[in-house]
């Protein structure tokens, strides 16, 4: 792998991870229970992504 690709896949990583912190702070701070639900699916949904993107290295 090039170190191209190298930076291409630590910067999708940090993004993913930017994308789950936010996710699991806004179900942190949601009181409506669907809008909580859907913000920590979407947050397993990026670190599910983030766990493959780490498997290509």
């Amino acid at each position: 792998m090039s170190p191209k690709e190298l930076n291409y896949i630590e910067d999708a990583l940090g993004h993913e991870n930017f994308l789950k912190t936010q996710c699991q702070d806004a179900a942190q701070n949601l009181q409506d229970p669907e809008l909580k639900a859907c913000a920590q699916q979407l947050q397993q949904k990026h670190q599910q992504i983030f766990d493959n993107i780490y498997k290509l290295v």
